[in-house]
């Protein structure tokens, strides 16, 4: 079936673009600009297939989905406010889904009430997130071996969560790193039974976009061009769309360091604010780009695997991939395949950021990372095109 067929007729074929597929000639009609990170929750309802699709890959009854929602538009609120009346004991935050409220770590009791009065829920620990930062930074500046698959900044555990391979746990190498980053700071290890890998694939058919024999995703509209990952393509590359038609252009890149890049978009191609749901759900509006905190429900939309439903595990995460560490990512249990890279992650209608890589499957599950949008748009100078 042509993704065609499953677009929603009230949003017109001018939708096609943003999820990679297009028309030549004709406009959409422009939305008003939002600006790098800006963009609350919308006020409306989450639409009913939204929901199932939560409850399909949570495990949730209904009545939990729109609840957990609703809770986690009120927690990207909170989160910013907290934050800042936390002052300088501010030891991070994550969602609670178990209690449908946003909890914030303090290494005292200072602001305690101050924290709590913005709707939130306290708990002690040991480290300020500024001091679990210092100590990420370090660890950025080693030489990561190949058994070593990621580490990030864990508030929950007032430490940096370190994982490695299980195959390679006993390298020398890896134990080097290990006593390294132990010596570094605040260090927790944990193990994975896969190394990570990006998820560009070659050419199949599908609903891709193309860079001669790679296939990637599109993220998100921006005004002049879409925002993807950086491993898809170099600056001068160009784009061609689902039918072979060309695109645009990349402009910018980067990879790895990070996992960035937008393309240029012309001859006939347009830009819309919305993710396809590939007929598991309606094809989604973007709204803004607020964060979500940890544990907040995401979705991800991409050209292989489809639309697909998880919460978030950790952010400012460093995954050493084979061709070198990318920093600041966001970790999911969200599955993801070859082709997805570059794809759509967006909780409830606020975009997220941009597909990366992974490890598992579809089928048996396993986690993707991907780069926040904010950051892209902030290092580009990019303004997200929403509804």
């Amino acid at each position: 079936m042509r993704r065609t067929t499953v677009l929603r007729a009230a949003l017109s074929a001018a939708l096609l673009l943003t999820v990679g597929a297009g028309l030549a000639g004709g406009q959409a009609t422009a939305a008003t600009p939002s600006s790098a990170g800006s963009g609350a929750a919308a006020d409306a309802p989450a639409s009913a297939a939204l929901v199932t699709a939560l409850q399909h890959d949570l495990h949730l009854t209904k009545s939990q989905a729109t609840a957990r929602l609703a809770a986690e538009a009120t927690a990207r609120t909170v989160e910013q406010a907290a934050r800042k009346a936390a002052g300088p004991a501010y030891g991070g935050s994550w969602f609670d889904a178990r209690r449908d409220t946003l909890v914030v770590a303090l290494t005292d009791d200072t602001h305690r009430a101050a924290v709590e009065a913005t709707g939130a829920q306290v708990t002690r620990v040991r480290h300020t997130e500024h001091q679990l930062d210092a100590t990420k930074a370090k660890l950025d500046k080693l030489k990561a071996p190949e058994g070593v698959s990621s580490w990030h900044v864990d508030p929950r555990s007032s430490s940096v969560a370190v994982t490695v391979v299980s195959s390679h746990r006993g390298d020398n190498d890896v134990k080097e790193f290990l006593d390294r980053a132990r010596a570094a700071g605040p260090v927790t290890v944990s193990e994975t039974a896969q190394a990570p890998r990006t998820l560009a694939a070659g050419t199949v058919g599908g609903d891709p976009y193309y860079t001669g024999n790679v296939r990637c995703s599109i993220g998100f509209s921006v005004y002049g061009g879409f925002v993807t990952a950086g491993h898809c393509g170099h600056p001068s590359m160009g784009v061609n769309g689902w039918d072979g038609s060309y695109i645009g252009t990349f402009q910018g890149s980067s990879f790895p360091d990070n996992d960035y890049a937008w393309v240029s978009v012309g001859s006939g191609w347009w830009t819309v604010p919305v993710v396809l749901g590939w007929g598991t759900v309606s094809d989604q509006l973007v709204r803004g780009s607020a964060e979500a905190p940890i544990g907040a429900s995401i979705c991800r939309s991409g050209s292989t695997s489809h639309w697909h439903c998880g919460t978030v595990l950790a952010k400012n995460e460093t995954v050493n991939y084979s061709e070198g560490a990318v920093h600041q990512m966001t970790k999911t249990n969200v599955c993801a395949e070859p082709g997805d890279s570059g794809g759509s992650f967006i909780s409830g209608d606020q975009a997220q950021g941009v597909t990366s890589g992974g490890w598992g499957n579809c089928s048996s599950g396993g986690e993707t990372w991907y780069q926040p949008v904010n950051e892209i748009l902030g290092r580009y100078g990019l303004t997200l095109h929403t509804a």
